[in-house]
């Protein structure tokens, strides 16, 4: 058996291998001789002092041999016969609840409205350099969901939620580099995700399972209150006993639906703000403590979190090595959202910097009932559009003038393809909003020296940060309270805030449909 230790070494001796086996020898008073393999386990940098130090936890082989174990999908069973699911939207939450439905004997069939992972980068394409929004396949609709093409990041706090290795496991078996289980802060890139969602596509029509693109789900069939299935756009209808509603935190239409058709749904909090773009080099100085960053080192991330005005203000979906996307869903909205490729080798690096809202923000849009917050969240991504000159060009402030409340006389290129306007943003935001992201950029500063610069632009809106709804559900069950065999899932449900915590709670529907069919 191997000995697990917990070390701390210097960035080099983490990254070379025999160097890291050496001081292991050194600080365990091991004979190197002895020492067959170092296998790393976890990995974390603390960079709190100059001297930074790497956070190791080790399996050292002593006197015996290692032998790197594949690791092997589960048992996927033929489910061309068996019982349908229907599945809407191919999102992670999507994807793994088709995964494990396969697993537990049932045929799942994913509806996905977009296109294939593949086809959506015409599109994506299209948006950046014509700025025409395809309503169905952008950066958030279309195979694999919001996460493929911005970013990939695996981090997750829900570690009570379920099983975050088994996640991150199986995406290793479908194509991920092993190192996502080892890091802190885990990351595929948006250059490595369309080959492995592709993959899980695959096994899923490999073992009898559907997956139907360009199908858009425009109401539920409902009888009894029961869930009997989807019409779609075309008219056609599939039926089904189980729906698993995985539609992700952008799709209006389906919010609408539900609550035309009154079905319950509840207005939910969310955040909202900017996305903040440095280089990668200035963040890299402030966090590492030096002009250089050592090539034993990753491009820095930073996160901060700060109270003003009794409300939370924080930095969400920090890009080290990346861009700035632009990420409407539909034509007449402007939206921002981040990602970087698996190297993180961009010049830049940007961050969401986000203001807590409460429900009572949405007062004047309390006529739209439980639709509130999302009527409020459209309405700063329209104002955001006209003011940026009715194109995807996004609003844009260099960061000293917007805590100076002027609009800037210039902007510095930024990442941004579609292009940047100065504008004021107290413009584009409430005044509450505007005025908390002064008062909030001053105590950032404070926490990372340098961080208010007038290099540093922010951009608007960073409003899809998670859904402005949720639709309710049984907390055993998992079944919505009103329509037997109807399942809320993932981000737009309200039940997740991520692709490991969405991939989780589409696994945990999947088996609370088997419980109920007593497969």
């Amino acid at each position: 058996m191997p000995i697990t230790i917990r070390i701390q070494v210097s960035p080099k001796e983490a990254t070379i291998s025999s160097t890291l086996k050496r001081k292991v020898a050194q600080l365990n008073a091991i004979s190197e001789a002895e020492i067959k393999h170092v296998e790393i386990v976890k990995r974390s940098i603390d960079a709190r002092q100059k001297n930074i130090k790497i956070n190791l936890t080790l399996d050292v082989y002593v006197s015996e041999s290692f032998e790197r174990q594949e690791i092997k999908l589960p048992q996927y069973f033929n489910v061309a016969d068996k019982e349908q699911v229907i599945i809407v939207g191919a999102g992670p939450a999507g994807l793994f609840a088709a995964l494990r439905c396969i697993e537990l004997g049932l045929k799942p069939i994913i509806v996905e409205r977009g296109k294939d992972v593949r086809s959506r980068r015409r599109d994506l394409k299209a948006i950046t350099r014509d700025h025409l929004v395809n309503e169905n396949s952008n950066y958030c609709f279309g195979e694999g969901g919001a996460g493929t093409y911005s970013d990939g990041k695996l981090y997750t706090r829900s570690k009570k939620r379920g099983d975050v290795y088994r996640i991150l496991e199986l995406l290793v078996g479908f194509g991920a580099i092993p190192e996502i289980k080892i890091n802190a802060h885990p990351h595929i890139g948006t250059n490595k995700l369309p080959a492995i969602i592709a993959s899980m596509r695959e096994k899923i029509i490999e073992q009898g399972g559907e997956v139907l693109f360009n199908k858009k789900v425009v109401d539920l069939i409902i009888r009894n209150e029961e869930i009997d299935g989807v019409t779609l756009h075309d008219g056609s209808k599939i039926h089904a006993r189980k729906v698993i509603l995985a539609t992700g935190h952008s799709a209006r239409d389906m919010f609408e639906l539900l609550h035309k058709k009154e079905i319950l749904i509840e207005a939910k909090p969310f955040a909202l703000g900017v996305r903040v773009e440095h280089s990668q080099q200035f963040i890299d100085q402030i966090q590492y403590k030096t002009k250089e960053r050592s090539p034993y080192l990753p491009p820095s991330p930073y996160s901060i979190v700060k109270q003003v005005n009794g409300r939370g203000m924080y930095s969400f979906c920090m890009c080290p090595g990346g861009v700035i996307a632009p990420c409407a869903t539909q034509p007449g909205e402007v939206v921002t959202n981040g990602w970087s490729p698996s190297k993180r080798d961009q010049p830049t690096s940007n961050s969401g910097i986000v203001v807590e809202l409460k429900l009572q923000d949405f007062e004047a849009y309390k006529k739209f009932g439980p639709l509130a917050g999302m009527h409020f969240q459209a309405a700063i991504e329209k104002k955001a559009w006209h003011l940026g000159g009715e194109t995807q060009r996004v609003p844009a402030q260099r960061l000293t003038d917007l805590v100076n409340g002027k609009q800037s006389q210039s902007l510095p290129e930024t990442s941004y393809k579609p292009g940047l306007t100065s504008v004021d943003m107290g413009l584009v935001f409430p005044k509450f909003i505007h005025r908390i992201l002064q008062q909030g950029f001053q105590d950032f500063n404070k926490s990372m020296r340098g961080y208010l610069t007038e290099e540093a632009v922010a951009h608007a809106p960073e409003s899809r940060t998670s859904s402005p709804v949720r639709i309710p559900r049984d907390r055993i069950t998992l079944e919505h309270p009103q329509i037997k065999g109807l399942y809320p899932c993932g981000e737009g449900a309200g039940y997740a805030g991520g692709i490991i915590s969405a991939a989780i709670d589409g696994e945990k529907c999947a088996e609370a449909i088997a419980r109920v069919l007593k497969i």
